[in-house]
């Protein structure tokens, strides 16, 4: 039998800076459960270093950030979305000032309502200083700030060490579909359990994890794309994928990120030799967008024989350095290398997805009560290709958006909770081969890495989807026969997110932002975004069914 584990008015998976926004825009008029994969506040966000792009300047304007947000979507952002994100931003900075994240300052502090004592940094692709940030740890800033006053708040539920397997759905007359909850693995006591919900919200993140290389922690495996492909739900534009320029090069360093800011400060690409190389790809050389940047040290990477290109801000002094970021330092420091007085070996990883599920204004999917936000929806804003510190941006405004539709949904007359079918593991067993799941999943972000990655071509496209078949027929029988654990509920969701990305990718014949392939290396006259359909989806009552 199932476990019922919670009913709630809102059920929110993911517990990054959208989720932890949605949870406090909410208590105060709803009963929230949040859900997080690991110790809540350990997603994407939290790893975010650079801050959050908003107008805040009496030299910037709502008109300059919406034209440099375009010109690096490279023709595929929706404009009604961009001026919707964009002229929110103010009030969402302040709104965060009053949660008590405390952004770095350049003057005392003001007794009035005004932005100008706060630093402001400038990152690629942007014509000004709009960037307000924490030092180089705004994410940790911003989550630990939101978590802290979520935590106090008696009408949220905090569920840690739980990840979610699939949305429970009902069909209704119309033919529509309604989300009622979801199934969620508690990691801690290794059972399935179900949650009811009047309302729920993916903030998922993204799933950089289906490449080799990522600044993204383990917990970027596409799990709310996947649940709402499968629930029925529409995606969008999941072959741009945003590869950042600069993740430190080291054995032993994982995917620690070095934030664009530190060339928007005046740190220089350079060869090992010492000579730039930025000014042969862009007349903006380290302030060009991220796809520029990345594409250009792939090349010179390749054209060298390199394994890293240098980053080198050494040129500024030691105090500047250390107070703007304090954080980058330690942890080159930790590794052997000094910026204030040598480069950092940088080397381009996956770093953020651009698609995702396809979402209007206020966060609402192609599901009733279905709302999606952040890293793994689609709304139009971002494009081809993401400006730098849009996306902290994107996760407040949208948590905005979607709390006010929520909470005009919740006004409604409400009817009881639906029924939860159980989740039925009758006719399985646990594992015995547990080796195959490791073996797939390296296998997978390895083929991905190499086939669908920066540069693409036709023929590594093809090799991918027809790798990515054989994985999820396999993956899909294993996940038939066996219970469920929290690697293989991950590398179901990776080799959906992967055969996504491919398929997006195979129907774009062009080179745009973040899809560059040397077999269609013009661009098309006319900018259309790739949108993808499922088939009407089976409910996945128990394990298995969903995919067969």
């Amino acid at each position: 039998m199932t476990r019922i584990t919670e009913q709630t008015d809102v059920l929110i998976v993911g517990a990054g800076a959208a989720g932890l926004s949605l949870a406090l825009r909410l208590a105060d008029r709803a009963n929230v459960v949040l859900i997080g994969k690991g110790a809540l506040t350990e997603g994407s966000s939290r790893y975010a270093q650079g801050g959050i792009a908003a107008v805040l300047s009496d030299t910037d304007s709502v008109a300059g950030h919406v034209e440099d947000t375009l010109a690096a979507g490279d023709g595929l952002c929706d404009e009604q979305t961009v001026h919707f994100a964009v002229e929110r931003g103010q009030e969402n900075i302040r709104w965060l000032i009053n949660q008590g994240v405390d952004f770095t300052r350049r003057k005392k502090r003001r007794s009035d309502d005004s932005f100008t004592e706060y630093h402001l940094t400038r990152e690629g692709g942007h014509g000004k200083r709009r960037v307000i940030h924490a030092a180089d740890t705004t994410g940790q800033a911003i989550v630990e700030s939101l978590e802290q006053k979520v935590r106090l708040h008696p009408k949220v539920t905090l569920l840690d060490y739980h990840i979610a397997i699939d949305l429970i759905t009902t069909e209704e007359a119309d033919g529509s579909s309604t989300a009622v909850g979801a199934y969620v693995f508690d990691r801690k006591h290794n059972r399935v359990e179900a949650i009811a919900a009047r309302t729920v919200s993916l903030a998922t993140g993204g799933a950089s994890k289906v490449y080799l290389y990522t600044s993204n922690p383990d917990t970027s495996t596409g799990d709310g794309i996947a649940m709402a492909w499968r629930a029925g739900c529409r995606v969008g534009n999941m072959e741009f994928v945003q590869f950042h320029p600069t993740c430190l090069y080291h054995p032993d360093a994982g995917s620690f990120l070095i934030s664009e800011a530190v060339r928007g400060e005046g740190g220089k690409l350079k060869l090992p030799n010492g000579q730039p190389f930025m000014a042969r790809y862009d007349q903006r050389e380290e302030m060009a967008p991220r796809d520029i940047v990345a594409r250009a040290i792939d090349s010179e990477m390749k054209l060298h024989g390199l394994d890293h290109v240098l980053l080198d801000i050494s040129h500024r002094s030691p105090d500047f350095i250390l107070q703007h970021f304090p954080a980058i330092a330690a942890q080159c420091e930790a590794y052997g290398y000094d910026i204030t007085s040598m480069p950092i070996p940088v080397v381009p990883a996956a770093h953020y997805l651009c698609g995702g599920i396809v979402t209007d204004l206020k966060g609402r999917t192609d599901i009733n009560a279905l709302y999606a936000l952040g890293e793994c929806s689609y709304t139009g804003f971002h494009g081809a290709n993401r400006l730098a510190s849009n996306s902290l941006l994107e996760c407040l405004v949208f948590a905005q958006s979607a709390a006010e539709d929520i909470t005009e949904r919740l006004q409604r007359p409400q009817t009881k909770f639906a029924p939860i079918p159980h989740w039925d593991e009758s006719r399985v067993t646990d594992s015995d081969e547990e080796v195959v799941v490791a073996h797939n999943w390296d296998e997978l972000r390895r083929f991905m890495w190499d086939f669908v990655g920066i540069v693409r071509t036709d023929k590594r496209l093809k090799r991918a989807a027809s790798r990515i078949a054989l994985l999820k027929q396999e993956i899909n029988d294993y996940y038939g026969n066996f219970r469920v654990s929290n690697d293989l509920i991950e590398l179901r969701n990776l080799v959906m997110v992967a055969e996504l990305i491919v398929r997006s990718a195979m129907q774009r014949t062009e080179s745009r932002g973040l899809h560059y392939s040397l077999d269609h290396l013009h661009k098309s006259d006319t900018a259309k975004p790739t949108i993808l359909t499922p088939e009407k989806p089976n409910k996945p009552n128990k394990p298995g069914k969903s995919d067969k």
